[in-house]
């Protein structure tokens, strides 16, 4: 029996090789990400599909995109097996529906501009499988998350992140450092993507909503931060612009006007260096 210092120590010292198989997957992270980005530019949707912890990791890290960084509603599909009362209560025989993950996919309209990301720390699940290889056979791309090198989720991905944890503290427990070395992934595969997509400015988040007060309040310090310019005049600026960052910034830097700061950001794909570089030209 543990006594409770050891037990903590074990529970959290097991943690550090999540990490570890994080930083073993960096090569298949990158190309991820680019082949990810390739698909979005095109109009495609980020798409996440899985089962039980992995389902709910899934669906968190793509509900997260949208106040962070204002990625659209419409562009975000959240599959959990067993549907949304699995996020709150497990329905662990509905991953075993190999037909579930195809059916949820077509009554989602995928398309072959979407890219889906399949997670099932085994790799064997089969919810998540049959989801796979419909999304193959349709053209989508299908980026796959298992901690279990070698299984059939990992054969079956176009791209193939394996997150080799090794067992667990507590056996069979994969909301421990099986979770945990996911949850790194998501963060890293989601956030990589939205700074390429030019969410981000240098190291500031320039996208997000503005819908509390808190919000408000960081909308007004990024934009401070990122133009050098007094509280008053920022928060004019934001006021002009409806409270997008974005276009706050170049309308401050630019010396712009709200619309034509909005169609400078537009003709520059949505980055905000970009359209700055351009203006200074």
């Amino acid at each position: 029996m543990f006594g409770m210092p050891d037990l903590i120590s074990a529970l959290i010292s097991d943690q550090h090789s999540a990490l570890r198989a994080v930083e073993a997957a960096a090569p298949a992270l990158e190309r991820a990400t680019e082949a990810a980005v390739e698909r979005l530019l095109r109009g495609g949707r980020l798409v996440y599909l899985g089962a039980g912890t992995s389902g709910r990791l899934g669906v968190l890290d793509g509900v997260e995109l949208l106040p962070t960084f204002s990625w659209p509603p419409e562009r975000l599909v959240t599959l959990i097996a067993g549907g949304e009362r699995a996020m709150f209560r497990a329905a662990e025989g509905a991953e075993d529906d190999h037909a579930a993950g195809q059916r949820d996919l077509e009554r989602e309209r995928l398309e072959p501009d979407d890219v889906l990301i399949a997670l099932a720390a085994s790799g064997t699940t089969p919810y998540v499988l049959g989801g796979v290889a419909y999304a193959n056979a349709l053209g989508a791309l299908t980026i796959g998350i298992s901690n279990n090198p070698g299984s059939p989720l990992l054969h079956a991905a176009a791209i193939a992140i394996a997150l080799d944890t090794g067992p667990e503290v507590i056996s069979g427990s994969t909301r421990l450092k099986a979770g945990t070395a996911q949850k790194i992934t998501l963060n890293t595969l989601s956030s990589a993507i939205m700074v390429r997509l030019n969410k981000v400015y240098g190291n500031l988040m320039v996208d997000l909503q503005v819908t509390n007060v808190k919000l408000r309040r960081r909308a007004l310090a990024l934009t401070m931060l990122a133009t050098g310019a007094s509280q008053v005049e920022a928060a004019a600026a934001l006021e002009h612009a409806h409270d997008h960052v974005k276009t706050a910034i170049v309308m401050l830097r630019l010396h712009l006007e709200p619309a034509q700061a909005r169609a400078a950001l537009e003709q520059a794909g949505g980055s905000v260096r970009a359209a700055l570089e351009a203006g200074a030209e």
